[in-house]
């Protein structure tokens, strides 16, 4: 998996391309930690490039969600491909992220 990193304002937005597995796990929680440690409060998290999420992969998003909230910040999904939503409906994880179609609504819906 890759992880692209750019920032607008003071939003990170990272692209992720590939597949989110419990082999590729550890890089997205080692960069969400990095960045939350960095003083980072806003993420957007781009899914169009990216194939295949499983259950670790998802942990991954939970634990990052948590450690934001502990310091007001926010996450938001943009641009999952049909089946990556259908895994993130079934979890229930629908409900606790805030997913929008477009990596710019995504953006526009943490200002």
């Amino acid at each position: 998996m890759e992880i692209t990193e750019n920032k607008r304002n003071n939003i990170i937005i990272l692209e992720l391309k590939g597949n989110l597995n419990v082999m590729t796990t550890n890089l997205l929680e080692e960069k969400f930690t990095a960045l939350i440690e960095h003083g980072e409060r806003l993420l957007v998290v781009d899914f169009s490039r990216l194939d295949y999420i499983s259950s670790a992969g998802l942990r991954v998003f939970l634990i990052a969600a948590k450690k934001l909230k502990n310091v007001n910040g926010k996450i938001a999904l943009s641009s999952l491909k049909p089946q990556i939503k259908e895994v993130f409906d079934i979890a229930g994880f629908s409900s606790i992220f805030s997913i929008f179609n477009s990596q710019e609504d995504a953006v526009h819906g943490l200002q």
